[in-house]
């Protein structure tokens, strides 16, 4: 029990920083250890970034700070909310097809390689990179529906996808884009989270659940005042170093959900 505490609190300590939320690291981490099934460990870890972020977005609103740019990532945000929908709908048909439960976990974890993999690259090679500037609502709309159905089919709320995105889609700088990415994760692991509540919970450990929403938050109190003394340069560091680990880690979750 006290190792899923460890585990969401320092996730979500780097997940406030970089604007991942944190569950791009718990759901790798919690596979690695064999915590629980696929489908107990995405809901977990959904629920643990959904306490995170709804403590990191309301404590950034009450106090009046001007870091998410409401108009264009609002719709970004309600389409990340859709999205969240379907993609877990798509876990759940992906779960159907498999008789072995192991095999859905080794497709999150490919998928999840993967995309990372593309994330790493696209950050060391961003200042190369021509963005652009995305304000009409349907186009941002359509990016978080996107954005949605792939983290709530991975399980990891959001993550270094939503990062690139708004590097590349919105011109945003890095902090810039953890603050926003936040809010949008906010919103898409809000609909998930209610979309498997309403279409049935896995069961689960509640007091492991209890003490993985409170490493979340208090792993977003620390996150807060940390990012408050760090630049772009040292938050970009991280986020490579941490593509890096779940890059490995992923790679080797797969090899073991499909040779278990």
């Amino acid at each position: 029990m006290v190792i899923a505490f460890f585990i969401s609190f320092t996730a979500c300590i780097v997940g406030a920083i970089c604007g991942m939320g944190g569950g791009v690291i718990i759901k790798p981490v919690l596979d690695f250890i064999q915590f629980g099934s696929a489908s107990q460990i995405s809901f977990m870890s959904g629920c643990t970034v959904l306490a995170m972020t709804t403590y990191s977005v309301g404590k950034s609103l009450l106090s009046k700070e001007k870091t998410v740019e409401m108009k264009t990532v609002t719709p970004l945000a309600i389409g990340a909310a859709v999205g969240g929908v379907a993609g877990k709908r798509l876990f759940n048909f992906v779960r159907r097809l498999f008789a072995n439960g192991g095999l859905v976990g080794a497709v999150q974890s490919v998928s999840l390689a993967i995309i990372t993999t593309a994330t790493l690259i696209y950050t060391i090679k961003k200042e190369k990179i021509i963005t652009h500037s995305v304000t009409a609502p349907p186009a941002c709309g359509l990016i978080g529906l996107v954005l949605g159905v792939v983290s709530s089919f991975l399980g990891i709320g959001g993550g270094p996808i939503n990062l690139v995105v708004l590097y590349y889609f919105f011109s945003m700088p890095t902090k810039t884009a953890a603050a926003n990415s936040l809010y949008i994760i906010l919103f898409s692991q809000l609909a998930s989270v209610v979309s498997t509540v309403i279409s049935g919970v896995p069961e689960y450990d509640l007091t492991a659940l209890l003490l993985m929403m409170a490493g979340g938050v208090c792993g977003g109190i620390v996150g807060r005042k940390l990012t408050k003394k760090m630049d772009n340069r040292a938050v970009d560091k991280l986020f490579i170093l941490l593509m890096v680990f779940i890059i490995l880690i992923s790679c080797y979750n797969a090899w073991t959900y499909a040779m278990g």
